[in-house]
């Protein structure tokens, strides 16, 4: 059965900090692409990061870019994302995505609010 379970959301003022977690199982994690999703109240589900196979290329959403930084341990079948100098507007629910060709997983996703 495969699963992504994400966890490490929370409350945190405005530049802080969170790691957030995406533990996988059911599939060959290390075969996939990983990706981070959010999606903020009222607004569509976006794109915020991924970390590709090949030469484990990273790609960010411009909004983010300097501030997260996505990472994945292979071992534990886990991916990672780092989230720095948090914003307001970084508040979403957070998803992580497997892709490996017409193949794609989602989790249930964790709150990250960032208020004051």
């Amino acid at each position: 059965q495969v699963q992504l379970v994400e966890s490490g959301g929370g409350l945190v003022q405005p530049g802080g900090s969170l790691r957030l977690s995406c533990a996988a199982s059911g599939f060959n994690f290390s075969r996939f692409t990983m990706r981070w999703y959010r999606q903020a109240p009222g607004k569509e589900r976006e794109f915020v990061a991924d970390m590709l196979l090949i030469r484990g290329r990273r790609t960010y959403a411009d909004s983010v870019k300097g501030r997260f930084t996505i990472s994945r341990d292979n071992e534990k079948n886990i991916l990672y994302l780092d989230m720095n100098n948090l914003k307001v507007e970084d508040t979403a629910v957070y998803y992580c995505k497997a892709n490996y060709g017409s193949l794609n997983y989602w989790g249930q996703g964790t709150q990250v609010t960032v208020s004051s």
